[in-house]
């Protein structure tokens, strides 16, 4: 008796989790799904102050509408702007990021993106160098200064 009931419960834990193990493959299957051209992007050298403001663009290769739930940057100076409204499958959308080019030196940030897609969690990066914008001296001409132009 003891055999027996030790072979059924074994071969009832073989069937749930052969059950188990179908519906994961069945829930993988579908789903929304974020495709990226590219997951970093470099600013290469830029001037302190210029324009900060690149673009993620991304396409739902997926079976079901995307939603964005939210986007953080890594610090206060990378600032992630990110679409409200779902991305139906085959649609394509933008993550914009701005990143503070007052601030001189490296640039080596991440962007965190939560969704609905197979993939919850996708972190970009941005890289780059910040270098201080370069001025041009004012010429002065003869009996005239500079704020009397």
């Amino acid at each position: 008796m003891k055999k027996l009931t030790t072979t059924l419960t074994l071969f009832f834990f073989a069937i749930a989790s052969i059950f188990a193990q179908e519906a994961n493959s069945v829930e993988a299957a579908g789903g929304a799904e974020m495709t990226f051209e590219s997951e970093v992007i470099d600013y290469g050298t830029i001037a302190q102050n210029a324009d900060g403001v690149r673009t993620f663009k991304f396409k739902n290769t997926g079976t079901e509408p995307l939603i964005i739930s939210n986007a953080k940057g890594s610090c206060g100076c990378t600032v992630p702007t990110w679409p409200k409204k779902p991305i139906n499958p085959g649609e394509s959308a933008d993550i914009k990021v701005k990143y503070a080019t007052n601030r001189l030196g490296p640039i080596n940030k991440s962007v965190t993106v939560m969704s609905n897609a197979k993939e919850k969690t996708k972190v970009l990066r941005i890289k780059g160098n910040v270098i201080e914008k370069k001025t041009t001296p004012v010429k002065e001409e003869k009996g005239m200064t500079p704020t009397a132009r």
